[in-house]
């Protein structure tokens, strides 16, 4: 089997908590993920009006919370452009904390996990500084040191409306004594400005995320006409790491799939990036048959040891049980 990038068995990263059993993005999401054996949890960070920092997939809230019930909210609905995309809804800026906190999630796509809508209004938007309690308290409990992998979301929009999301969120994790290179924290971003921002401000591990398709929103603002595809070749994976330590990638990049769904060979992107100094995470591993390749329909636990043979350092997960119990199976 092909090692990991410094030897160590693959981090297991909880997505947005343990997402598959718990509306995403909750405390009990992320409270269960630690549970279930997660190394790391995932929040999505966006800001509020009064520039604190919550966990939410998007800035645009109707679909992961009771926001559109909330008649007092009515006319806050409004339509606006989010990284190119015109959107249509409620928007975290909008919103003071006190606000949102009378809000409640629910699960984002019922139509695949129909048993997590039991859980709809029973929980709360949490703030990052809550999500690092949580972290703290679980980590003393069963004295095993839980990470945090916090995105952040659209940064170049909420950098042009005045909350730009880089100094809190540094300023939250120095507070609590996340520092230095070695610390249990990744931060990650879909654009490329603000992580480089970010390397001269902190030496806290930072990752890269690659779609598929696609290009960072700040290489559109700024007519860059690279894409997504090309910041994984060669000599843009050196430049990565200039200013990174990992990359985030779609699972697709590794390793491909055809018209109807069937994997096909791995590329090199592994070893590429190992050997441009860079780990190598990869997203986003579900159990339902709706998000697996044709070749693993019924068997996500086989597509979880092809990819932790191609030597990968690390995987995002909506079910970290599924994951932990592949990667405890197989020999590093």
């Amino acid at each position: 089997m092909p090692k990991t990038f410094t030897g160590k068995p693959p981090i297991i990263i909880a997505h947005r908590g343990a997402s598959g059993y718990r509306p995403e993005h909750t405390l009990a999401a992320y409270e269960l993920a630690i549970a279930l054996g997660a190394d790391y949890i995932e929040p999505d960070l966006v800001s509020t009006k009064d520039g604190v920092l919550i966990a939410r997939h998007e800035n645009e809230i109707s679909e992961t919370t009771n926001v559109a019930s909330h008649r007092e909210f009515a006319r806050r609905q409004t339509t606006k452009v989010i990284d190119g995309e015109s959107k249509i809804g409620w928007f975290t800026e909008d919103f003071t904390l006190a606000e949102l906190k009378t809000l409640r999630a629910k699960e984002r796509i019922p139509q695949l996990r129909s048993q997590n809508i039991f859980y709809d209004g029973l929980f709360e938007i949490p703030t990052l500084q809550e999500i690092i309690d949580l972290v703290k308290d679980k980590s003393a409990q069963i004295n095993r040191q839980i990470g945090i992998y916090p995105e952040t979301k659209h940064p170049t929009y909420f950098k042009s409306i005045g909350l730009a999301l880089e100094t809190p969120l540094l300023t939250t994790l120095i507070a609590n004594c996340y520092q230095g290179a070695n610390a249990t924290v990744f931060i990650q971003s879909f654009e490329v400005d603000n992580l480089k921002y970010l390397s001269t401000k902190t030496d806290l591990p930072l990752v890269q995320l690659v779609n598929n398709s696609g290009k960072p929103y700040d290489f559109v603002v700024n007519s860059n006409d690279s894409t997504y595809i090309d910041l994984v070749n060669t000599s843009s994976l050196k430049e990565i790491a200039k200013y990174a330590q990992a990359i985030g990638v779609h699972k697709n990049l590794l390793v491909s799939q055809d018209s109807t769904g069937k994997l096909l060979s791995p590329t090199s992107l592994v070893i590429d990036a190992h050997a441009a100094g860079l780990l190598v995470h990869v997203w986003t591993f579900r159990n339902e048959d709706y998000f697996l390749p044709l070749d693993f329909q019924g068997n996500p636990q086989g597509e979880y040891e092809l990819f932790f043979n191609l030597g990968i350092d690390g995987v995002f997960s909506d079910y970290p049980d599924t994951a932990c119990a592949v990667n405890q199976n197989l020999k590093f």
